[in-house]
Parts: structure tokens; C-alpha cells; sequence
């Protein structure tokens, strides 16, 4: 069976790096726009209990935002009565 483009992109080191990288960033903003539409939550809302600005929720959600930090990533937990959780994949 033949690869498809992608299948074979994704034997480059450097192109999976990348691509794991970007793929990682989009999930997170996914993951905070999923949680604050299923708590009915404006990004103005989410905003003020995680007490940033709503641009800032807006970044976050784009997926093209890279500079997460723990502290950032568990007020947004915490405003969803959520924890936390970091791990290490292969």
C-alpha cells in the first residue's frame, strides 16, 4: 500500500517536530474553546475568573499561541473546576 504525502512527511524528523509542536498548540486552544462553550461561558466570562483580558482567552483559543505557562494553563483549569495535567509522551 502506498504512503500518503503526509505519511511520508511525517518520517522527516524535523517535520514531525513541527508538526507535533503546532499540533500540541492547537489542541490546548481547542481544549479551552470546548470547555468554555460546554460551560456556556463568554471569553469575557472565562476573562475576568481567569483574570486576564478577553483578547488574551481569544489567543489562546486561535491555536497559534505558544508561550502557555503552567501558571496561565491552571487559572483557565481552575475556572472550569478542572485540574491540571502535564505529562511526557513518546
Amino acid at each position: 500500500m502506498r504512503k500518503t504525502i503526509f505519511e511520508k512527511e511525517m518520517e522527516d524528523p524535523k517535520f514531525k517536530a513541527i508538526y507535533d509542536e503546532i499540533s500540541a498548540q492547537i489542541d490546548i486552544g481547542e481544549q479551552i474553546a470546548e470547555l468554555r462553550h460546554k460551560s456556556k461561558m463568554t471569553q469575557l466570562q472565562l476573562a475576568k475568573k481567569v483574570k486576564t483580558s478577553r483578547s488574551a482567552i481569544a489567543r489562546y483559543e486561535s491555536g497559534e499561541y505558544d508561550s502557555f505557562s503552567i501558571k496561565t494553563l491552571t487559572r483557565i483549569a481552575r475556572a472550569f473546576h478542572k485540574n491540571l495535567k502535564v505529562s511526557f509522551a513518546p
